[in-house]
């Protein structure tokens, strides 16, 4: 069965968390958003995303300890599954056969 398809926002969030490796915290992960595409990213709509690529069988995470002994909030941390890069794979092969051939009409003036 070919993988559910993935929203824009979706997207960003997986490739976020492959960014980060390791380091892929909902902080981390969110501050890697805004960096790479330059815009600003809610709580609630950063979490539900979280969420729902979850119930999707596309993001898993684990708990972790944070190494600030002042933080008390439970951390998690966030991988994509191999239904999720399964459904990147997808979502980048339709997105470049939709791309080809339009260089010349998308180009900046």
């Amino acid at each position: 069965m070919p993988p559910s398809p993935l929203g824009e926002f979706e997207q960003v969030v997986l490739l976020a968390i492959l960014r980060q490796g390791k380091t892929a915290f909902g902080l981390e992960v969110r501050a890697e958003i805004e960096k790479c595409a330059d815009r600003t990213v809610s709580r609630g709509a950063f979490y539900t995303t979280l969420d729902r690529l979850e119930k999707k069988g596309y993001l898993a995470w684990e708990p972790a300890t944070s190494a600030d002994p002042a933080r008390t909030a439970p951390l998690r941390r966030f991988e994509v599954t191999p239904a999720g890069m399964d459904a990147l794979r997808a979502s980048r092969r339709v997105l470049q056969a939709l791309w080809r051939g339009l260089d010349a009409i998308l180009e900046d003036a």
